[in-house]
């Protein structure tokens, strides 16, 4: 699906991360699945700019080096072997909490783990059976971070 007139082409940003990690979407080390195409970014004008974000190895940074530019974070399957030697702070199906903070707030709300994962590893969870999954960061086993900045 393409986007509309005035957007930034998703699938550029998807070539980005397939070029900077060397795999395709869905592929072991590419991105875990491709960008949200109802995603609406601002036209970037010079190429994007791919780096890791974390230490794990497991989260690109897409950003538009534009003034006024955008940053967008795609998961990846990230280095599995670095995060299975790690004992598992949660397990998959356990209840978490989901807390969003960023600069002068904080929110939380309860939800569920749908991968187990270690202290510092990145995991899919949803607040609800229906809603979304969304990546967040476990901070300490139960609690788990999605970064806002």
């Amino acid at each position: 699906m393409a986007q509309p007139p005035g957007y930034h082409d998703l699938t550029s940003v998807d070539a980005a991360v397939a070029a900077f990690t060397g795999a395709g979407a869905g592929q072991p080390g590419g991105a875990v699945m491709p960008v949200d195409r109802r995603l609406r970014l601002a036209p970037c004008y010079s190429p994007l700019v791919a780096s890791w974000y974390g230490s794990g190895q497991d989260n690109v940074m897409v950003r538009c080096p534009d003034p006024g530019g955008w940053r967008l974070f795609v998961a990846t399957s990230g280095n599995d072997r670095q995060q299975s030697a790690a004992p598992p702070a949660v397990a998959r199906g356990e209840s978490v909490t989901i807390a969003v903070a960023g600069d002068g707030f904080a929110v939380s709300q309860p939800g569920e783990a749908m991968e187990a994962g270690p202290v510092g590893g990145w995991i899919r969870v949803r607040t609800s059976a229906k809603a979304v999954p969304i990546r967040a960061r476990i901070e300490r086993p139960g609690l788990v971070i999605v970064p806002v900045e």
